[in-house]
């Protein structure tokens, strides 16, 4: 107890704002947020009578949630229809989730097995969950998005190719993937595009990983190019690109399953959702 006394924790609970500009909580798994009664999806009124403004940034609600442990909160909370009620909490000492975070930037001629090797290397982290970001993503090779998407799929389609002629190619799993069974979150935003964006449809597809974000570019066609003699060029379409459930992604994106604006603040609220999620998975 001596060398608690002095310690700094906090209640256990991620916090983040949502599309409305409401602070929204998602307890940790018994953590004591969780074991006081928080749900995932309460709505952050006041921390101690203080109230929550459209001014309170998401590091000011931390930074109140946080103090000594053995000391409490009080969290006045909205779960409608229920009137707004209060919680008291008593701080605990933090414990970092054993949570591993990779960024795929483009799909170059080595990311299959770039991406191999690194969650060879998490593994033996012996981490609990893994937060792929895709976000930024413009895309790239199709082979190597081919090879990263089955590194998490046991078996299946992870790309359907439709051509012009009607004919289509199916693009398989690889066989040998390290991370089937990892629990697993996606990062997307207008920015996953083509290659990027085969991967992320494989994996919602497949209900392997949920995407966290905004909706993705849109980018899904094979074109080919003509010079033309006065300098231009034409292009032409000979292919467009299908999820395994034969989603369209040319012209229409992906849709995220847990929609989150990234946030103006320096804290990266998509991240916070993809940790969120991953908690309660594991």
């Amino acid at each position: 107890r001596d060398r608690m006394r002095g310690a700094f924790g906090g209640v256990g609970v991620t916090v983040w704002r949502d599309a409305e500009g409401r602070t929204v909580l998602a307890p940790h798994p018994d953590g004591p947020a969780e074991r006081a009664g928080v749900r995932e999806g309460d709505i952050l009124l006041a921390v101690d009578g203080e109230t929550v403004t459209d001014g309170t940034t998401v590091d000011d609600v931390r930074a109140w949630l946080h103090g000594e442990v053995g000391t409490t909160v009080t969290l006045t909370i909205s779960r409608p229809p229920t009137p707004s009620f209060d919680l008291t909490i008593t701080r605990v000492l933090d414990h970092a989730p054993d949570i591993g975070y990779m960024r795929i930037e483009s799909f170059t001629e080595r990311t299959g097995e770039e991406t191999r090797t690194a969650l060879q290397a998490l593994q033996g982290e012996r981490v609990s969950g893994l937060v792929l970001d895709l976000r930024g993503n413009s895309g790239g090779l199709i082979e190597p998005a081919v090879e990263t998407a089955s590194q998490f799929l046991q078996d299946g389609v992870v790309l359907v190719e439709l051509r012009r002629d009607d004919e289509e190619q199916t693009f398989p799993v690889r066989d040998g993937g390290v991370a089937p069974e990892v629990p697993l979150a996606v990062l997307v935003d207008g920015g996953t595009a083509s290659a990027a964006e085969i991967v992320a449809g494989a994996l919602q597809d497949r209900e392997r990983a949920p995407l966290i974000g905004e909706p993705t570019f849109g980018k899904g066609s094979v074109q080919l190019i003509y010079d033309l003699s006065d300098g231009s060029s034409l292009h032409v379409t000979s292919a467009v690109w299908l999820t395994p459930d034969r989603h369209r992604i040319q012209g229409q994106g992906l849709t995220p399953d847990i929609a989150s604006a990234r946030g103006d603040g320096p804290q990266d609220e998509q991240l916070e959702r993809a940790v969120a999620y991953l908690m309660r998975e594991t």
